[in-house]
């Protein structure tokens, strides 16, 4: 039931990272503090479609 998802830099909109996710459990979008290779800095990813 997993399925994979990609996690957007929310200062830049570049789309950088996938992950896994459980679409039963977490019912909501994924929201991570992770590094931004373009911005060059952490800043927050949001699952886009």
């Amino acid at each position: 039931m997993r399925e994979i998802v990609i996690l957007s830099c929310q200062k830049c909109k570049q789309k950088n990272y996938t992950v896994r996710k459980n679409k039963k459990t977490m019912t909501e979008k994924i929201e991570l503090e992770k590094y931004c290779r373009f911005c060059r800095e952490h800043t927050k990813h949001k699952e886009t479609k």
